[in-house]
């Protein structure tokens, strides 16, 4: 499939973009819905927006960048162009996540109920981003014989993009349901932070493009890090609001 969906003055309008795009406007308008219904307010949570989103992607830039700088070194345009493809969402999760404790701090918002609110659209917003994986012909595992295989380059290759939308979309829907049963604030979130990871564990270790630390995939690393401190501070959170 190619990946220029359309072209504007010269300008190649890619699908990976404007499956980016879709999956913000959508995690967007599910967020400020939910604002209404636990009486946070609209504007600031759409400045937050406005704000946190670049913020996320410079942080999925900037962690990309990090662990391929062997390749980016002395580049400063392969550095900023993020056209040519290099975003990791676990450095935009935590780029996103600094600045609004940072915004919330600033306008007295409670940080831990804005992360509930978001965390399904983060989890569905990623479930449509890895679609754009796909017609890129990028983020693909090993060679594999099963019946759900893609072809790529003329090898059969484990569909990992399908395997995290997937995980993604079924996270988002139980997302969906658990923050209106909760127990505490920042419950929704920090489930999001572990089962996702719990997924983007098993999934990273059939892909054959894996940002590494050594001898180690990063994005498992990371995923480890997230499942160790989400499993503390929810005991910790579930604790407190017992007594």
């Amino acid at each position: 499939m190619n990946p220029i969906a359309f072209t504007i003055f010269g300008i190649d309008i890619r699908w990976y973009g404007i499956l980016i795009s879709t999956g913000i406007m959508i995690g967007i308008f599910l967020a400020l819905k939910e604002a209404k219904r636990v009486s946070i307010n609209e504007e600031k949570l759409l400045d937050l927006f406005l704000i946190a989103i670049p913020c996320a992607i410079i942080g999925a830039r900037t962690y990309y960048v990090i662990f391929n700088w062997d390749y980016y070194k002395g580049d400063l345009f392969k550095i900023i162009n993020i056209r040519g493809g290099g975003l990791a969402i676990h450095g935009g999760i935590i780029g996103a996540v600094l600045v609004g404790y940072l915004y919330c701090k600033i306008k007295k918002m409670n940080f831990r109920k804005i992360l509930d609110l978001t965390a399904p659209s983060i989890a569905l917003g990623q479930a449509i981003g890895r679609w754009g994986n796909f017609i890129n012909q990028e983020a693909y595992g090993r060679p594999t014989n099963l019946p759900w295989a893609i072809n790529v380059n003329g090898v059969n290759v484990h569909p990992t993009f399908l395997y995290e939308s997937i995980w993604d979309f079924c996270l988002f829907l139980f997302l969906m349901w658990l923050r209106k049963n909760k127990k505490y604030d920042g419950h929704v979130f920090i489930c999001y932070a572990i089962i996702y990871s719990i997924g983007r564990f098993f999934v990273e270790g059939f892909r054959i493009d894996s940002l590494m630390l050594g001898t180690f995939r990063m994005a498992q690393v990371i995923s480890i890090i997230f499942i160790v401190l989400g499993s503390i501070v929810h005991i910790n959170l579930k604790n407190k609001n017992k007594l």
